[in-house]
This record gives C-alpha cells, structure tokens and sequence, in this order.
C-alpha cells in the first residue's frame, strides 16, 4: 500500500532569508527594544527554549549588557514534559532547566525562542515557568515568526516576520549549533512511501 509522506529532502535548495549580518542586526534591535519597553533592563531574566533559543537568549544578554552596562541574567527551559505531543511521537530526551539565581519570582522574564509557528512550544514554556515561580510579566521574543498560530500566542520581539505556506519549512542555524548564521526557507516535498 501507498501512502504520501511529507518530508523536507535533505539536499533540497533552500534560500537564505537572513545571514549572519541580518540576525546580528535584528538581535541588536530586539535588545534595544526589551530595554525601551523594561524601561532598563534591571529585573530582566532571559530565559532560551532549547536548542537554539538558548544561544538566542544568550547573545540578547551580551547586547543588553553593551547597552545597559548590566550583567542581564541568562538561562534555559526545558519543555520537554509539558508538550501536548508527548503521545504522539517518538520519546525525546529531557533537556537541562536552568534558572539563573534560581528565582524568578517577581522579575520580568523574556522567553527566547528561534521561531513562533503553531504557538504549542511557547504554551508548553508557559506551563513549565509556571511550574518554577510567578514572575511578574512574562514576555516572548523570537528570531522568527512564521505564522499559522493554532493557539491565542503574539510575540512581543520579532526578529523577521516570515509569512509562509504549511508547505514551506524554516530552518534556523546558528555558529553555536551549526557552524553559521543563516535562516533559510525552503519546500517541503511529497514523496511516495511504501508500506
């Protein structure tokens, strides 16, 4: 029996929509941005969603720390157990939470992630902060928001909004993870599978 399997071809051409010099410059101005709305940047906790959106937090805390001349306290969350698939794939490896001064109780926490799509990974942060403490506001800044929210999530940073079709795919890499910056868009293909 045949069925259509959707995959992303790993040797597919995908564009680059941002390079290095455009994710240093969006970065830049997100920073900027936290410290306007923060009016500083003084009970700021910035908190990466694994993978990338921890090296994401981490490069905000250095921006934030040229501009305010503040040490801007950075970790991750681990969402691994409050994700509404759990049942529905393969069981993945718990990640490491880690909460810088192991409080976030009243202080303004930024969750950092690469990109917003379906809105189910920043519903599963809230949940898993919720767990941890109750900060005082809880915002969200992403390098890319491509659309297509299944739940009621706005990001209050944004890098690049990316308008894309279900059959397009996002791809993030960062030097940390992936040897370079870029954010690539490419298609998804429909191959026959046997079964």
């Amino acid at each position: 029996m045949d069925s259509q399997v959707s995959q992303v071809s790993p040797d597919e051409a995908m564009r680059p929509v941002l390079e290095a010099q455009d994710i240093a410059r969006v970065l830049t101005r997100i920073a900027h941005e936290i410290v306007e709305r923060a009016k500083g940047a003084d009970d700021v906790v910035l908190l990466g969603i694994p993978t990338r959106g921890v090296y994401i937090a981490r490069r905000l805390a250095a921006k934030l720390e040229e501009i305010t001349g503040t040490k801007i306290p950075v970790g991750s969350l681990d969402i691994t157990m409050y994700r509404d698939d759990l049942r529905m794939k393969p069981a993945r490896a718990i990640g490491r939470t880690e909460i810088p001064g192991d409080d976030i109780d009243g202080r303004l926490v930024v969750l950092v992630d690469d990109v917003l799509f379906s809105g189910r990974t920043i519903r599963a942060a809230l949940d898993a902060l919720g767990d941890l403490g109750r900060p005082r506001a809880v915002q969200l800044a992403v390098l890319v928001d491509r659309g297509h929210r299944e739940l009621p999530i706005r990001a209050d940073y944004v890098g690049k909004n990316l308008p894309t079709s279900l059959r397009e795919t996002v791809k993030v890499q960062l030097q940390e993870e992936d040897g370079r910056d870029a954010v690539l868009l490419g298609q998804r293909t429909v191959q026959a599978a046997a079964q």
